[in-house]
């Protein structure tokens, strides 16, 4: 028996993995970060149209009305998700302050060359003055 929540849950699961398919296909999100998307759609899809597979889920899980384990099963792996770009964006703001801290101590030490540099300058011309004097 199919009913309306297993069609929704099969058009919706069908819909997720044409999507990131084309967003894969058009470099728009990468394949590391498709990978959980693409598990998530396929495990919808096979519990979407395996009812045998869905009711023994459904009481594994102590739940009345199978299609609602369509549902647990999606909102599972969308905490999968979101924890796993959690830890992407955890790593890339350490890199991004890592970064902005090894720029900041470049630009010093290039200030400071360049400081350098214009004292030398300086007593250079200072020096090149001087000697113009002294043959005069």
């Amino acid at each position: 028996m199919i009913d309306r929540a297993m069609i929704f849950g099969l058009l919706a699961s069908v819909a997720t993995l044409a999507l990131v398919l084309e967003l894969v296909r058009r470099r728009r999100l990468r394949e590391e970060y498709s990978l959980l998307w693409l598990a998530t759609a396929l495990v919808l899809i096979v519990l979407s149209l395996s009812r045998p597979l869905l009711d023994v889920l459904a009481e594994i899980v102590g739940i009345f009305y199978p299609p609602s384990a369509l549902f647990l099963v999606a909102v599972v792996f969308i905490l999968f998700i979101l924890l796993h770009f959690s830890t992407v964006l955890t790593r890339l703001a350490q890199e991004n302050k890592e970064t902005a801290q090894q720029l900041a101590i470049l630009r010093w030490q290039l200030e400071q060359a360049q400081q350098a540099l214009a004292t030398r300058q300086q007593s250079a011309e200072e020096q090149q003055h001087d000697q113009g004097r002294r043959v005069e």
